[in-house]
């Protein structure tokens, strides 16, 4: 995949790419607590049975090799249109959306955004309605998304440890703890997806994503969808919440969701070949 930069109003944003051969992009949008990197196996998997073209996974500004010198100015509007800067750099007018976790957040938001660009959205572990934690105060969230919150709190952490927080991970990654603290994202744990987790990791960005979620109008928002979304998610997902699918389908009219069974929080991971027909934009 070719690597180029694209400057964006929040900075400049990494990419990597594969060559263009129409005017719409499948784009690929990663999670909180990673980078570009989470999408390499499911790549891989679709370009086993064929070339894929009109690929663009970058990494979200604030993430991976986008350094964004102001967290502040980062929120899922503007990731949402650096998203679309970028696309339209790279000659696209039109694109299909791929968003796990706190990609897919953005996914809907873009698709909100951009009615006539957006062809689809499929989310993949999408932290939606559960992710946010809405309606519910602090003993609510603890019950109902203690993984959530348990992580929000380590995240925390290692916010206080400033520059010691990468080598403090990665430590604990060298010597076999991570996987184990990673143990509740995966039904089988991943080594390399670990590994990457633990260089990828932005404790800043994470947890400004968290904030901007807290307040941002979900409901309100993701109504004006149109679109056709289709939600991926494993059954062992602890980020998902229960009626998340039901919440997105009482609001938006192309809806429809499938849970995978005997899966965690990266079922792109822990089955690479799920998302083939996407990246090869059937």
């Amino acid at each position: 995949m070719e690597t180029t930069t694209v400057a964006t109003a929040i900075g400049a944003v990494t990419v990597r790419r594969t060559p263009r051969e129409s005017h719409t992009a499948t784009i690929l949008l990663h999670g909180a607590a990673g980078s570009w990197t989470t999408w390499r196996a499911a790549i891989a998997a679709a370009e086993s049975g064929g070339s894929v073209a009109d690929l663009v996974v970058p990494d979200l500004p604030g993430w991976g090799d986008s350094p964004v010198a102001d967290l502040t100015r980062l929120d899922a509007g503007s990731i949402a249109d650096a998203v679309a800067e970028v696309a339209r750099a790279l000659g696209y007018t039109r694109w299909r959306l791929v968003g796990h976790s706190l990609g897919g957040f953005i996914a809907l938001e873009l698709a909100v955004r951009e009615p006539v660009a957006t062809e689809s959205v499929v989310l993949v572990s999408a932290t939606t309605f559960g992710g946010r934690g809405d309606r519910l105060g602090p003993l609510g969230r603890l019950l109902h998304y203690a993984p959530l919150m348990l992580l929000t709190t380590g995240i925390r952490m290692l916010t206080a440890l400033g520059p010691l927080a990468a080598r403090f991970v990665r430590a604990i990654d060298r010597a076999g703890l991570l996987t184990v603290l990673a143990a509740p994202l995966f039904t089988v744990v991943d080594r390399q997806a670990v590994h990457e987790l633990a260089h990828d990791l932005r404790p800043g960005a994470f947890l400004r994503a968290m904030q901007c979620a807290a307040t941002y109008p979900a409901a309100e928002r993701w109504g004006r969808i149109h679109c056709p979304v289709f939600a991926l998610h494993g059954d062992r997902d602890v980020f998902v919440a229960r009626d998340d699918d039901a919440r997105l389908a009482a609001i938006i009219p192309d809806f429809r969701a499938v849970v995978v069974p005997a899966t965690g929080h990266f079922g792109h991971v822990e089955h690479p070949t799920i998302l083939a027909g996407a990246l090869h934009a059937r």
